[in-house]
C-alpha cells in the first residue's frame, strides 16, 4: 500500500504500482474534491461517464449545505466523484431540487435520490458507505485491489470483455441489461474486466482460469484459491441473452454453480454442460502476476 497525505487527511492507494496509474492517482488527489458544473458541455460530460459512481449536489451557493456536500467529498476523494452546481436551469436539466443530491451508480440510466434535504455530512458519508459497491463495475488500475477485495462471501462474478471488440461490445450491453434489471439485488456485484486495460496480467488470467480472453467471458471466481466455474459459450455462434445470464447468475446466488463443482461432485448442475469447472492446483490471488435542447 501507498499512502498520500493531503491536508489533515491520509489516502489510500491501493491499485497497480505502475508509473502511468500513479502518475494519474496523483492528480487527481490534487484536484478539487467538488468539481462545478456551470453550462451544457459541462452536462453532456458529466452524462458520459457511465462507468463511474458519481454524486452531484444543487446549491443556492457555498452555504453549510455546500460545506457539508464538501466534507464528505473529501472522505472519497478521487475514487467516488462529487460533482455540484449552482446554476438553476442545469439542476432543471438534471431534475435537481434545491439542496438535493443524486446518487449515480455505474452503468444506470437513472439516479437515485439522496434520501433527506438538507442533508449532513453524516448522512452522505454513510449513503456512499452503504450503496459504493456496484450491481456492475469496472476493475480500474487504481483500486484494482481494493475492488478484488470487496468480495461477496468470498467468490467474484468475473465477466471477461474488450469493449472495442464488437462481440465484447454486445456482450457488455447485454451485462448492463442484466444489471439494471437486477440493481436491488444487492447480493448481485458484477466485476466487469477490459482485458485492454491489464496487458502485463491477461497472459496470468488466461492460465490461470484457462480461458480464451479473445472472447467474452463470465464466471464465479473463489477469491483465495482461484478456484472459478465458468459459462460455457465456446460452441455458440450467438452470445447468452439478458434471460439465459440471470439464470446461470442465479444459480450463482442460490449456490447451484459454485467453485467447489468438479467431475467427481454428487450435486452436479441440472445442465454440467453448460459450465466449465478449473479447480487450481495452486493458490492463486488476482493480485498476483507478472432540460432543453442546449443539453441534447
Amino acid at each position: 500500500l501507498l499512502y498520500v497525505f493531503k491536508d489533515d487527511r491520509v489516502i489510500e492507494f491501493d491499485g497497480e504500482l505502475s508509473a502511468d496509474t500513479l502518475v494519474e492517482f496523483l492528480l487527481d488527489v490534487l484536484e478539487d474534491p467538488v468539481e462545478m458544473i456551470n453550462n451544457a458541455m459541462e452536462v453532456r460530460a458529466f452524462e458520459r461517464m457511465e462507468e463511474d459512481i458519481r454524486l452531484i449536489g444543487y446549491f443556492k451557493g457555498e452555504d453549510s449545505y455546500f460545506k457539508a456536500f464538501q466534507e464528505a467529498s473529501e472522505r472519497f476523494q478521487p475514487y467516488i466523484k462529487f460533482f455540484a452546481t449552482f446554476d438553476k436551469s442545469v439542476a432543471k436539466h438534471l431534475s435537481l431540487k434545491m439542496n438535493e443530491v443524486n446518487f449515480y451508480e455505474p452503468f444506470m440510466e437513472e439516479p437515485a435520490i439522496v434520501p433527506g434535504r438538507p442533508l449532513s455530512e453524516i448522512d452522505i458519508v454513510e449513503y456512499v458507505t452503504q450503496h459504493r459497491r456496484a450491481t456492475l463495475r469496472k476493475l480500474r488500475a487504481e483500486n484494482m485491489f481494493e475492488t478484488w477485495e470487496d468480495d461477496m462471501d468470498g467468490i467474484h462474478i468475473v465477466a471477461f470483455a474488450e469493449e472495442e471488440d464488437p462481440d465484447g461490445y454486445e456482450f457488455l450491453e447485454i451485462l448492463k441489461d442484466v444489471a439494471r434489471d437486477n440493481t436491488n439485488n444487492p447480493e448481485l456485484s458484477i466485476v466487469w474486466i477490459d482485458p485492454d486495460d491489464f496487458p502485463l496480467l491477461t497472459t496470468y488470467w488466461e492460465k490461470t482460469f484457462k480461458l480464451d480472453l479473445f472472447r467474452p467471458q463470465i464466471g464465479v471466481v473463489n477469491v483465495t484459491d482461484a478456484d472459478s466455474v465458468w459459462l460455457d459459450m465456446s460452441n455458440d455462434e450467438d452470445l447468452p441473452t439478458a434471460e439465459e445470464l440471470e439464470d446461470w447468475i442465479e444459480d450463482v446466488l442460490s449456490g447451484r454453480v459454485n467453485t467447489e463443482d468438479d467431475d467427481e461432485s454428487a450435486d452436479e448442475p441440472e445442465n454440467p454442460d453448460s459450465y466449465i469447472t478449473e479447480d487450481s492446483d495452486e493458490i492463486h490471488d488476482l493480485d498476483e502476476g507478472d432540460n432543453d435542447d442546449n443539453y441534447n
